[in-house]
């Protein structure tokens, strides 16, 4: 592992200028050399967004990927001293790593469950209590998590939090009667923040089947950017945001066999969903601190997660 301290983070106006990708292309080739693998081809740029870009080149290791977070969220690259320490079989070995310029390299993940299964859903059931055995995992490991950078939204502090999201969508489009409604619920907001129970652990925040691959069998759970420290169960707000009901019963069920030593049933699915509806909350400071200056056709999206709040559950499930 090469660790190098050297300039400071950079964001996307800076990402696609000659001068930044000849630093990096340079830095990249150093690292990979003290590591006996070298560049076999052009090192190109597939993604740009306002919270970070990526960059991919062959070499005789197989691809690597370059991953320069923004300044909101390179919290990241730190955060993978912890995960490989204390998870290292679901987590990518980092190559080489740079915590103040904000650039990580890793290898190849694989495949997605995405791109690869016949049937996401089927393999997103056998996945997914393996999260929850890494959340476990990481658990004790919280101030850990916190020394790393990643922000706290844990229940005692949720109701800030709350306050802090509420401004965040004032500064964006929004509809001035919408977040009113939005703001009456905040007694609501503390109330729920009471009943939510006090285990906490890492909040992957975006965990879909784009996020998830299988390295040699083996699943590797991938983009901890969005990530922050809160209730574990917060996880399953983007896994089955998008489903049907009957479906997101299914695998939130299948999430909970990790937990299942902890509390009957019924409670753990009742506290599954206060913490994604309180999860919320977390998701949106994540949105705003993504999209920073350069929300580009996210701009309202901080505004829609929030608005979540005036729906009374999350999810429809109570069994």
């Amino acid at each position: 592992m090469i660790i190098c301290h050297c300039d400071p983070v950079t964001s996307a106006k800076v990402w696609t200028t000659p001068a930044w990708r000849k630093l990096v292309e340079s830095w990249l080739d150093e690292q990979l050399a003290a590591q006996g693998i070298r560049r076999m081809g052009e090192l190109t740029q597939p993604r740009v967004r306002p919270w970070g870009t990526v960059l991919t080149a062959p070499t005789s290791a197989g691809v690597i990927w370059l991953k320069a977070p923004g300044p909101a969220t390179v919290f990241e690259v730190g955060l993978y001293d912890v995960l490989r320490e204390v998870a290292p079989e679901w987590v990518l070995e980092p190559i080489a790593l740079d915590v103040e310029r904000g650039w990580l390299v890793l290898p190849d993940g694989g495949t997605s469950l995405r791109a690869s299964a016949a049937d996401p859903f089927d393999s997103m059931m056998k996945v997914l209590p393996q999260y929850g055995e890494l959340q476990r995992r990481l658990s004790p490991h919280v101030n850990r998590l916190l020394g790393a950078g990643v922000v706290d939204m844990r229940a005692d502090v949720l109701p800030e939090r709350f306050d802090e999201a509420v401004a965040a969508v004032r500064r964006r489009p929004h509809s001035k009667e919408l977040i009113d409604r939005i703001v009456a619920r905040r007694d609501l907001v503390v109330e729920r923040c009471a009943q939510l129970g006090d285990l906490a652990s890492l909040d992957h925040n975006d965990l879909h089947v784009g996020n998830v691959f299988l390295s040699g069998g083996r699943v590797k759970f991938y983009d901890w950017g969005d990530s922050v420290v809160a209730h574990p169960f917060a996880s399953m707000l983007v896994v089955l945001g998008e489903l049907d009901v009957a479906s997101a019963e299914r695998l939130r069920d299948s999430y909970l066999e990790a937990f299942s030593d902890l509390a009957p049933h019924r409670e753990l699915v009742e506290q599954l969903d206060l913490a994604c509806w309180l999860g919320m909350i977390a998701r949106t400071l994540v949105w705003e601190r993504a999209l920073a200056s350069d929300p580009g056709k996210w701009a309202t999206a901080p505004l829609e997660t929030l608005s979540g709040l005036l729906s009374d559950r999350w999810l429809k499930v109570t069994q």
